[in-house]
């Protein structure tokens, strides 16, 4: 009698591609193999890097829309780092002198071991996720992690303002917590914080308002873009119902629309308003390419 099992496997020290974010995101696989069809775990850790979709960083847009991940996948990592190449000459000059130096065989501070050997490495990953689970020890350090936990939220906070940002969620205060160690000390929290508060610093910076909102890992967009964007649909539904026919095609739309605004209207905006109103029954859209497609009051 054959018979076949199908389970989830792991790839350890292989640098891999990963094609399927959604399932990354929802933590499951549907497989079929053998005319096996089940759900699988995809609870794994990723240690990744990316480039900038245009090869070079873009300072005026946020880190989603430079390295075009979506939000809701972004927001799975617990620290996101910026690494950008900015020109200054100590740093230069240091950085040559270093890669020139490499290849020079009288050089005693070039060693050609590695710092730490790969097999090492893997040991070390394997063990530590094998037998670390963080647990707290004692109530200084649970009070510490609320405290580190409240203060970042108090960071959108904006006395200028009536309109708070959120630059913290529960999801930071979780990944204090697994970056901490075995048994959680008072220093472990302070350690977790500072390496959380130095990623948010740099990945949840909104360039369009200078200030922090996590926003736009989680959905994209900033609270500043989002009123932006929520103006200019009140805007183009008022168009719409102020027109004597109940149909329009989206090309007219499209330029009636920003010969009446006062502000840029760019393309991925106008798609987002169409279908934000779509959603919400307003319109309908119909067609396939943008020349025959017809926006249809509801």
């Amino acid at each position: 009698l054959t018979s076949f099992r199908l389970r989830s496997s792991s790839v350890s020290l292989k640098v891999i591609e990963l094609e399927d974010f959604s399932e990354l995101e929802k933590q499951n696989l549907i497989g079929g193999k053998a005319g096996i069809i089940t759900t699988l775990n995809a609870r794994t850790s990723v240690l990744a890097s990316a480039n900038p979709v245009e090869s070079k960083y873009n300072p005026k847009l946020s880190i989603v829309k430079n390295i075009d991940l979506p939000p809701t996948l972004m927001s799975r990592f617990d620290l996101i780092y910026l690494v950008l190449d900015k020109v200054d000459w100590n740093a230069d000059r240091k950085l040559a002198k270093h890669l020139v130096a490499l290849y020079r065989d009288d050089n005693p501070y070039v060693s050609r071991r590695d710092i730490l050997p790969i097999k090492t490495l893997t040991k070390y990953i394997k063990y530590a996720r094998k037998n670390y689970h963080p647990f707290i020890g004692d109530d200084q350090s649970a009070n510490a992690l609320v405290s580190a936990y409240v203060d970042l939220r108090k960071v959108g906070i904006d006395p200028r303002s009536s309109e708070n940002i959120i630059t913290a969620t529960t999801r930071q205060l979780e990944s204090m917590i697994r970056l901490l160690s075995q048994k959680v000390n008072i220093l472990d929290v302070k350690e977790a914080e500072r390496l959380l508060r130095e990623a948010i610093q740099l990945s949840a910076w909104d360039p369009e308002t200078g200030r922090i909102d996590m926003d736009l890992i989680t959905t994209g967009h900033g609270s500043h873009e989002r009123r932006v964007l929520e103006a200019m649909r009140d805007a183009f539904a008022k168009m719409l119902l102020e027109m004597s026919s109940k149909s329009i095609s989206l090309k007219k739309a499209l330029e009636d629309f920003k010969a009446q605004s006062d502000e840029p209207i760019y393309d991925k905006q106008f798609e987002s308003i169409l279908r934000t109103l779509e959603h919400d029954g307003v319109i309908k859209v119909t067609g396939t390419s943008r020349s025959d497609r017809t926006i249809t009051i509801i």
